[in-house]
């Protein structure tokens, strides 16, 4: 028997899960998208989950020499930038909740109920992924405010931050 009552929830479980994907594609996969922007000399370094403007893309990376030392560029700094692994993820996990709330909303009641566990599971997932991410960046602003006099801090942290809490408004 199906589930109608499962389509609020699962609009808001595609919503962060879009919102999670948009986040986990960010610089240097798409430079539009980023977690912070440093601009030094003319240009702009955009940092993201996988990497920087220039970096290859992989998981675990660390500051570019110009704006990191020994301090921000030490295992910790490291470990938390292999932490942003979680964001892909979260995204992941959303989508099979995703798939099991269309199960759920067309076919069987047992879909909605592993969507709302796969929901429970990514909302874990994300925040302690926006925690990690908030820290990470937050201190190297600090630490880069004291090498480049100007930076932002840009829209990705808002869809982490979005996203957990779209994936618990189940009715």
């Amino acid at each position: 028997m199906a589930a109608g009552a499962a389509v609020p929830g699962l609009f808001f479980a595609f919503a962060a899960m879009v919102l999670l994907i948009f986040a986990s594609v960010s610089a240097p996969t798409w430079e539009r998208i980023s977690f912070l922007n440093v601009p030094q000399g003319g240009s702009v370094t955009h940092f993201g989950v996988f990497g920087y403007t220039g970096s290859d893309t992989h998981v675990g990376w660390y500051f570019p020499g110009t704006l990191g030392d020994s301090r921000i560029n030490d295992h910790l700094f490291h470990n938390l930038t292999i932490s942003l692994i979680l964001i892909p993820i979260a995204a992941g996990v959303s989508g099979l909740a995703v798939l099991f709330g269309l199960c759920g909303a067309s076919y069987h009641r047992v879909g909605t109920v592993l969507m709302t566990l796969l929901s429970a599971l990514a909302f874990l997932v994300t925040l302690v992924a926006w925690v990690l991410e908030m820290v990470l960046f937050g201190i190297a602003r600090d630490h880069i405010h004291m090498v480049v006099a100007s930076f932002q801090i840009v829209s990705p942290s808002d869809t982490t931050f979005l996203s957990p809490f779209l994936l618990q408004c189940h009715p």
